[in-house]
């Protein structure tokens, strides 16, 4: 497997028990609180900030080629990866349709952080350059 695809794998892994972590927290504390929308308005920074970090950091452990190419891969390979994930956790766990998983995606608080998702994918490419 290139290191790219690695590093994907990684990324995705890492980002994930994060999210899955601080969404238990957003779930539990935040949206009781704050409602759907504050809760993800108050993650997302964090987990972006996050993204930032460990995406730098396994660029650096997996060597992943500076090309675009590979670094589309590893974007692409923690995106999908993610979105895998994330459906299952919403069917398995939360006893969700198909039907529901995308619907929540068009309420504000969905779409936020489905923003956030596209922008973990990218994290690879916006890191090129640092």
């Amino acid at each position: 497997m290139p290191a790219a695809a690695r590093a994907g794998v990684a990324y995705f892994a890492i980002v994930f028990a994060l999210g899955f972590a601080l969404g238990t927290l957003r779930v539990t504390v935040l949206i009781p609180r704050l409602g759907e929308l504050g809760g993800v308005s108050i993650e997302l920074p964090v987990m972006i900030a996050a993204s930032f970090a460990i995406c730098g950091a396994l660029i650096k452990r997996f060597t992943v080629s500076a090309a675009y190419e590979a670094r589309l891969v590893m974007g692409v390979v923690a995106f999908a990866l993610l979105m895998i994930a994330e459906f299952a956790v919403s069917t398995f766990i939360f006893q969700r349709g198909a039907n529901e998983f995308v619907a929540n995606l068009t309420t504000l608080a969905g779409a936020l952080g489905l923003a956030g998702q596209i922008l973990f994918a990218l994290m690879p490419l916006l890191r090129k350059a640092s």
